[in-house]
């Protein structure tokens, strides 16, 4: 394997991943997610940009304000502690950086299509011909073999089509619905940096390098049919999928006397206490509500009586009250709450940090915690190739000539 370049970082990273290189070629939002969580857990991450186009490098740096162009606050908050690099692979001098990266890199992950990336030279036969234990990891749209192998997939379409919009519409009627979040996208994401990390320890353990592709369809609509398959689980179905109690549309924070709180009694004790706090003794004597099996059938119906209940006291005495009875409770927060909140203050969860070119702003740190090899913010957002001349006379190949 050819060497790595050795490069200055602001601090050193100390994560379990500490060792292992990097060569990112993904955008948006679903590759960086991913890579975000390598480099976290202390990855070498360099991050290859498109050198080409009015507006060259990841479009995420142009979404939303940024004190400094080519930052915005989604392409912040995914690509810390990662260096950064243009290169336009249709040039031989870029093509040799690129080449060189891979050469003595662990992983090479990329979004682009396969027939684009395979145009440029960079498919996974002619990745692995340059390094053999190269793990190479495809966030590919759709899995190959299928119907929609070949099409674009970006997160509204993922959520489209694996029935995720549908929930919204089986809960509240009317038209199909996104989550107000990139869902489909930091899901898959997850699925991709997970797969990064099984294929490591399979090469650690003697079976090389790999290809791994990530199909975003597929892995979406696992996670969405863990729970909403349901009814069609046992062959032959009946027709009901959507778990009841998560489509229910009075699933939702219960109004109080002066807001709102979130309440989730689990257990036969805790309902039965819950009721007789809010002076509605004897409810679970109704035959619908009398097992676990009754309430899921009838959830719907109980959602309808905790709300009656929970309108009777102010959030703050809700609160206390189910905290000194052991009941599942939460007040309900507004987004701007959230970054007060006492609980992510005392963990430390925001951090506030002066980057050399944006200035002040606002991080949030890994939430998993690892005793032994802590996680850390050891590098700002970088701008557009803010490492490129770094990387180029690492590798010898300052000419771009």
């Amino acid at each position: 394997m050819t060497a790595w370049p050795k490069l200055s970082w602001d601090k050193e990273p100390t994560g379990p991943l500490k060792g292992i290189k990097i060569v990112d070629m993904a955008s948006v939002v679903l590759g960086p997610f991913a890579t975000l969580q390598l480099a976290d857990l202390g990855a070498e991450v360099i991050k290859i940009e498109n050198d080409e186009g009015n507006t060259p490098g990841d479009i995420m740096r142009h979404a939303g304000y940024s004190p400094t162009e080519g930052l915005g606050p989604i392409f912040a908050a995914l690509n810390r502690n990662k260096k950064a690099i243009n290169l336009n692979v249709k040039k031989a001098a870029d093509r040799r950086v690129l080449t060189a990266l891979i050469a003595g890199a662990d992983v090479f992950i990329h979004n682009v299509r396969m027939a684009g990336i395979e145009r440029l030279g960079f498919g996974y036969d002619a990745v692995r011909a340059i390094n053999p234990d190269i793990i190479y990891v495809h966030c590919a749209g759709f899995g190959t073999g299928g119907d929609y192998s070949e099409l674009q997939a970006y997160d509204d379409l993922i959520q489209a089509a694996s029935g995720f919009a549908a929930l919204s519409q089986q809960r509240d009627g009317g038209r199909p619905a996104y989550s107000p979040s990139l869902i489909a996208d930091k899901v898959s994401g997850l699925f991709a940096a997970q797969a990064v990390m099984a294929a490591i320890i399979a090469r650690q353990n003697g079976q090389g390098g790999q290809f791994v592709q990530m199909p975003m369809f597929e892995a979406f609509t696992w996670f969405n049919m863990v729970e909403n398959l349901w009814g069609e689980t046992y062959m032959p179905g009946n027709g009901k999928m959507g778990y009841t109690r998560s489509v229910n549309p009075r699933r939702r924070p219960y109004p109080t006397a002066d807001g709102f709180i979130a309440i989730v009694p689990y257990n036969d004790q805790q309902w039965t206490r819950f009721f007789e706090l809010g002076n509605r003794p004897g409810v679970f004597d109704d035959p619908r509500f009398s097992t676990y099996q009754e309430r899921t059938k009838n959830v719907g119906d109980l959602y309808a009586i905790i709300e009656e209940v929970a309108a009777t006291k102010t959030t703050a005495q809700w609160i206390k009250l189910l905290a000194d009875n052991s009941i599942p409770a939460m007040k309900f927060s507004a987004m701007s709450d959230v970054l007060t909140d006492k609980h992510l203050e005392q963990v430390g969860f925001f951090e506030e940090r002066i980057s050399k070119t944006a200035g002040r702003y606002r991080a949030m740190r890994h939430p998993v915690r690892y005793d032994g090899t802590p996680v850390t913010i050891y590098a700002d957002p970088p701008l557009p190739n803010q490492d490129g001349d770094e990387i180029r006379r690492a590798l010898g190949l300052a000419d771009r000539s």
